[in-house]
């Protein structure tokens, strides 16, 4: 079956995606700009976190990175579904598989998650209905914004991925059997269901009673953009873009410098659509195009600043950057109170915020992401039968049925240069 493996394919699974483990941390930076400038907390009572003192410095800090959350957000799921499918391992049990993944996002959770119950949380939740769901995170798949927003607000993306990470290994097996001309069809076939979902959301779904943090109900915000359901097409759009690059089949013509183009006119869009065609459907394909391109150039052995030690050190801790900014961000304000500064202050109190987030995020990752996947990551070595060594994988056993070569290591620690499982 190897004799099928094109070299290109061979040495495109072998190589190490370094600089889209750097690009990761400028996702979740967007993600930590988004809340600096919200004028309404997802918190109760809803009080304004941005700084600024003067109006029309504050409107413009929130208009323009009003779309960056959901910009990062959908970033972080087309990439979930491009890494797994590029670091899939053949013959790996199912069980072994999810088991790193649950690690990848428990651990860190349930920390952040208790520090959001004792500094604030635990005041507003109503009783368990509120904060059990959140703990299992299950709690998006609720309507009601007291469970699906409760306790770590940023945690309902983490929702969405346990779904994606569930589903995987069932995914897997269909579309490696997809022809490679064929990739593309099916690729535009998930653009178009994130534009579907929100055509739903916005002609089927009540309108009414509007959301006290959003121009939409709660019931249209939570369908057009907590709901994993709907959430979907973009982690099987990662998929499907790995196997692209895998095969080849990218663009070489399409470079990063007309991906970050294409992501600035697709983020202009957002800001001029309606509110629901802004969380994914006008930043879909150049999201798409920023992660296929840059996956490219490693492949390629292309040298940019995005695989420098110190942007895969922070690509490294973007996970846990992202999960505690809510908690920082949310919480320091309130020690602020409602006061408001001028320029000067305003960036003083936005830097203390991202380096207590940053410190945060490292924190998580250096004593509880990467002890938890190196104790617990790896199963156990055991010795196969000589007769069964060699038998192929199943849908039933395995996550893939991919016969090229394994890939590298995706390693739980620091300094790998290797993309990171998120």
């Amino acid at each position: 079956m190897s004799s099928t493996t094109s070299p290109s394919t061979a040495t495109a699974k072998r190589a190490k995606l370094p600089s889209l483990t750097g690009l990761r941390f400028f996702a979740a930076l967007l993600v930590f700009f988004f809340h600096s400038s919200l004028m309404d907390s997802p918190i109760p009572p809803n009080a304004p976190i941005n700084p600024f003192a003067d109006e029309g410095l504050a409107n413009a800090f929130e208009t323009a990175f009003s779309k960056a959350g959901y910009l990062g957000v959908s970033f972080f799921f087309v990439l979930s579904g491009f890494v797994l499918a590029w670091a899939a391992k053949p013959g790996e049990r199912v069980t072994a598989f999810l088991r790193r993944r649950l690690l990848k996002i428990f651990p860190n959770h349930l920390v952040v998650f208790a520090a959001s119950m004792v500094l604030f949380a635990g005041a507003a939740v109503t009783g368990v209905a509120s904060w059990l769901p959140n703990l299992l995170l299950i709690h998006t798949w609720f309507p009601q914004p007291a469970v699906n927003l409760s306790v770590n607000p940023p945690s309902w993306s983490l929702g969405s991925e346990l779904l994606f990470y569930m589903l995987f290994p069932l995914l897997i097996v269909p579309i490696r059997k997809i022809r490679g001309g064929a990739l593309w069809f099916w690729s535009a076939v998930m653009v178009a269901g994130t534009i579907a979902v929100q055509l739903v959301s916005t002609h089927l779904v009540p309108a009414t009673p509007k959301s006290a943090i959003t121009p939409v109900s709660d019931m249209q915000f939570w369908f057009g953009y907590l709901l994993p359901a709907g959430r979907l097409f973009e982690f099987v759009l990662g998929i499907l873009l790995a196997r692209i690059v895998l095969a080849g089949r990218w663009p070489r013509r399409v470079g990063f410098g007309l991906s970050l183009a294409l992501t600035a006119v697709g983020y202009a869009a957002a800001l001029l659509l309606p509110f629901q065609y802004g969380f994914v459907a006008a930043t879909i394909v150049p999201v798409a195009a920023l992660i296929a391109t840059t996956a490219a150039s490693d492949v390629d052995g292309r040298i940019t600043f995005l695989r420098s030690r110190p942007m895969v050190w922070l690509g490294e801790v973007s996970f846990g950057f992202y999960l505690v900014q809510g908690v920082t961000i949310f919480y320091l304000r309130s020690l602020l109170g409602e006061t408001t500064y001028g320029i000067g202050g305003s960036l003083l109190v936005i830097a203390g915020f991202f380096a207590a987030s940053l410190l945060g995020g490292w924190l998580l990752f250096r004593f509880v992401e990467a002890p938890a996947m190196t104790r617990f990551g790896r199963s156990k070595r055991r010795t196969a039968p000589a007769a069964t060594a060699t038998a192929p994988a199943t849908a039933a056993t395995a996550v893939t049925e991919a016969p090229a070569p394994a890939p590298e290591p995706v390693s739980a620690g620091s300094g790998s240069g290797s993309v990171r499982e998120h």
